[in-house]
């Protein structure tokens, strides 16, 4: 496409002489305007790729992919659902729950409300968020009447251990001619796990699913059967097929695109929006390539004339100076990637290194969501950066690249 005369001629043009400083500085900036457009662009996008992932890998592995509910109070009968549930295409797991909102104390007088999940200890070891992340103690103890696990933002709350103890009071008690009295009963920590999200890790306590039976007054019954299924996005099939399962059954069921939809959402829409303000990073930098050639073309006017005469066609000069802008883009674009790349695969050492510098927690877990800045790199992403890069950049170069090509030999020199 390009000949060897027309590529001597625009690396020529690029080699800045004494007197052309200026507009080789103009296409420098450019160069390093795409670089770092494409570069940010590649880290955001990969930031809150991950942020997405992760978050929802976390919902999903502590609560389940979707949930089975009684639509008249607690199931009754549910192991035999259970294990109808668990033959049906694409399920893992289905695990009986048993959940209801508490308080909790210490002798020390502290106090927070927190959220007690029932479940079996073989089903608390299928549910690998949790039991992959145990910091202190082990589930060969979670057994029995008055054994917990929680999380170290609870356990740091309350200055408890392995072998602690913490008060659940709950206002579901028991109906006495003087009114409710409060269940108020003390139990012992046995495990405390760190999932890596403060809500959880400060408000959730699991128990053994018979204590939990007794604590919430539901001997014969659970409030929910928890399912994990292979593919979370595939969701939906699973959900018809259980309701087709239990045709007239007093059972409600609700998946997770459902009961988080608008937060997931949310979460798509600020990715797009991001996007989209950051693309103006390279569309201001094309524009400065924009200026560059004009300001190149303007200069060797004289040039482009001398060409015409010796022979070089119109197609000729406006090749020269597409080469001329395109290498801008393209080394902008390459210079771009490369460094996103390279900071979304060495992010969690750049945090590791921001917060040895400062001193200061990047992330607080007490703030924010999650412990770590989460990047996943999206292949597929980065190629559409790269190809609305080079796009934006091509485009900046045609109407400057065509005002050369229409250049008259004629009044050019003259004007000489």
């Amino acid at each position: 496409m390009f000949n060897a005369f027309e590529r001597a001629v625009a690396a020529r043009y690029l080699r800045a002489r004494r007197g052309e400083r200026f507009v080789s500085v103009i296409a420098g900036f450019s160069l390093v305007g795409i670089a770092l457009g494409v570069a940010t662009l590649i880290i955001v996008m990969s930031v809150m790729g991950g942020f997405k992932v992760d978050l929802l890998n976390r919902i999903l592995g502590f609560n389940g992919d979707l949930g089975v509910y009684g639509t008249a109070g607690p199931i009754t009968g549910y192991p035999a659902i259970a294990r109808r549930i668990e033959t049906l295409p694409g399920v893992v797991a289905a695990i009986p729950v048993v959940d209801g909102q508490v308080l909790l104390t210490d002798p020390r007088g502290a106090a927070s409300g927190g959220y007690v999940r029932g479940i079996s200890p073989e089903d608390l070891r299928k549910l690998h968020a949790v039991s992959d992340h145990i910091v202190s103690g082990s589930l060969s103890g979670f057994t029995g009447n008055d054994a917990i696990a929680i999380g170290v933002g609870m356990a740091r709350t309350f200055g408890v251990g392995v072998g602690g103890r913490i008060t659940l009071v709950s206002p579901q008690g028991a109906a006495t001619p003087f009114g409710t009295i409060p269940r108020v009963r003390a139990y012992r920590v046995v495990a405390i796990f760190n999932v890596g999200e403060n809500d959880y890790d400060s408000s959730y306590v699991f128990m053994p699913l018979p204590a939990a039976q007794i604590y919430f007054q539901k001997p014969q019954g659970v409030t929910q059967i928890a399912v994990m299924v292979h593919d979370p996005e595939r969701v939906r099939i699973t959900t018809e097929a259980i309701r087709r399962a239990f045709p007239g059954a007093p059972l409600t069921v609700i998946d997770w695109q459902s009961s988080n939809n608008s937060f997931f959402t949310a979460v798509a829409v600020e990715q797009n929006v991001m996007f989209v303000i950051l693309t103006l990073i390279i569309l201001v930098a094309a524009f400065n390539v924009i200026s560059s050639l004009i300001m190149m073309v303007k200069d060797k006017t004289r040039d482009i004339a001398v060409l015409r005469t010796l022979g070089a066609g119109r197609g000729a000069i406006m090749r020269i100076f597409l080469m001329c802008g395109a290498s801008v883009g393209v080394i902008g674009t390459a210079v771009g990637t490369a460094l996103g790349i390279a900071f979304t695969l060495n992010i969690d050492r750049i945090q590791d290194l921001v917060t040895k510098i400062t001193g200061v927690d990047v992330f607080n877990p007490e703030v924010y969501y999650l412990t770590h800045l989460p990047a996943r790199l999206d292949w597929g992403e980065v190629a559409r950066v790269v190809a609305m890069a080079l796009v934006l950049a091509l485009l900046a170069t045609l109407y400057p690249s065509w005002r050369a090509a229409r250049t008259d030999p004629v009044e050019a020199l003259r004007s000489e």
